[in-house]
């Protein structure tokens, strides 16, 4: 384990452990663990989770509009297949707009291939994300409790 490149992430339901992929996206790994490293994440919910598809979360006001104060990332897409576990960049239609939140996908999405950054993919713990809360937004969603790179751990 590179524990440099490795994010913990605490959810009510038990540990993530997710594998970081600079090779793939430095600057969106690089903004991650900026975050991860403030506390950015942490007390955030993932606010749409949709059976299926994907647990999305990295907004601070739970409602899928909002950020970090940090400037947006260009794109940094790759042929990486969106699969299950697999850790991307949420964004707007501006394929330059990704900025804190992130998703997870539960199953197959290759739809999204090449259009969203992957930036790591789960390698431990996917059964907690399975079992957070659905909805869009769910009517009590799951949060991170923690976020840290394993580094500083």
């Amino acid at each position: 384990m590179d524990a440099e490149n490795t994010l913990l992430l605490e959810l009510a339901t038990g540990a993530v452990k997710i594998k970081l992929r600079p090779d793939l996206a430095p600057q969106h790994v690089a903004r991650i663990k900026e975050l991860a490293r403030e506390g950015f994440y942490d007390g955030v919910v993932f606010h749409r989770v949709i059976p299926g598809f994907m647990a999305q979360g990295g907004d601070p006001t739970g409602t899928g509009s909002g950020g970090s104060d940090k400037p947006n990332l260009p794109a940094e897409f790759s042929k990486e297949p969106h699969v299950r576990g697999v850790c991307s960049m949420a964004r707007t239609n501006n394929p330059n707009s990704a900025n804190s939140q992130f998703f997870i996908c539960f199953d197959d999405a290759r739809f999204l291939d090449s259009q969203y950054t992957v930036w790591g993919e789960v390698t431990e713990g996917m059964e907690h994300i399975d079992s957070l809360p659905k909805g869009e937004p769910p009517r009590s969603p799951g949060k991170i409790v923690s976020a840290k790179v394993a580094a500083d751990a």
